[in-house]
């Protein structure tokens, strides 16, 4: 049997790799010097950029071709949804090594797209160019009304906390990876689970109709969870110059965690895991408390806005708060 060569990157050339990824954009818009796009009128445009690093941000013992692709729209565009910003398109600043197999790379686009889809967005653009490592540099665009900017310094005193959905999930998904032996506990559908929301993450682009029809004009503080629920809350209190009571008997934490460890690291995966790309949101209680009932069990209000700057995890049983600060984060680029 004679076994089929796979392409590389350099054996075709950048223009040759453009050509096989200028499929993945709508007709028309790709080729010239830039894009152009309309916008509608009345609307602020959002700009956002985040890069991805070979053995920094991924890699191949825990993340395929396709994965990386995913993660890479997710990150951006959890980016807008956290400015209640809905996309308007990505573009994508590709560097890496010659010797890279031109499949990969088709499977990074099919990632991309197969995320930027379910949000009706497409790649519009971008540059390729050689380097020792591969590098993954998207830019994403959206719109959003003026007065439904969502802001990490809008967080007013009295403002309850709201987080959405479960975090810690993509932390344990990275151990898994990392120690299969750790998921002995845990029936295949959950390790599946647990691997896919460190996989394949979805930025919550979903809540932003929601949040238009429950908070009409008021101004929200708020941001994503990318780098923590724990760096989120305060990162919010010291852009607004405000603190945080977190309640947590009120944390929310997902029962698989319990399954992989005790409840201490269950909670700590929960506070400062990230890459879940949940949102935080501060809003007034009768808004917040509308808000929760409209999404079920997808969010809960797990804490208040003080005036003291600090952020105090308290638990009832407690006589000893605890300080969380942005130090306290598991992850730091330096």
């Amino acid at each position: 049997m004679t076994l089929v060569k796979d392409i590389l990157v350099k054996d075709i050339g950048e223009q040759g790799l453009l050509q096989k990824l200028q499929p993945f954009c709508p007709h028309g818009v790709v080729g010239d010097d830039a894009a152009v796009l309309d916008i509608e009128p009345h609307k602020k445009l959002v700009v956002t950029t985040d890069v991805l690093v070979d053995k920094v941000h991924f890699s191949d013992r825990t993340t395929q071709a396709f994965d990386v692709g995913w993660r890479s729209a997710a990150a951006n565009l959890s980016d807008l949804a956290a400015m209640g910003a809905t996309p308007i398109g990505i573009t994508v600043g590709l560097s890496l090594p010659g010797n890279v197999p031109v499949s990969w790379v088709e499977e990074l686009y099919q990632g991309l797209n197969s995320c930027l889809s379910q949000y009706h967005t497409s790649i519009v653009g971008g540059d390729i160019t050689r380097s020792e490592t591969i590098t993954v540099a998207i830019t994403a665009l959206g719109q959003v009304a003026p007065h439904k900017v969502i802001r990490r310094s809008s967080a007013r005193v009295g403002d309850a906390i709201i987080m959405t959905g479960y975090h810690g999930l993509s932390r344990a998904g990275l151990e898994l990876l990392l120690n299969p032996e750790l998921g002995n506990n845990l029936a295949s559908q959950e390790k599946e689970f647990l691997i896919k929301a460190h996989q394949q993450p979805n930025p919550r682009l979903d809540l932003l109709p929601i949040l238009e029809e429950v908070t009409s004009k008021i101004a929200i503080g708020g941001m994503d969870s990318s780098d923590g629920l724990a760096d989120a809350i305060s990162q919010i209190c010291r852009f607004s110059g405000v603190g945080a009571i977190i309640d947590g008997d009120n944390l929310p934490i997902h029962p698989i965690l319990l399954k992989l460890g005790s409840s201490e690291q269950a909670t700590r995966w929960t506070l400062f895991g990230g890459e879940d790309f949940e949102l935080v949101l501060c809003l007034p209680f009768p808004l917040a408390a509308t808000l929760v009932n409209s999404l079920g069990t997808n969010a809960n209000i797990i804490g208040r806005v003080i005036s003291e700057e600090k952020v105090i995890l308290n638990y009832k049983k407690s006589r000893n708060p605890i300080k969380i600060s942005i130090s306290n984060s598991e992850f730091q680029h330096f």
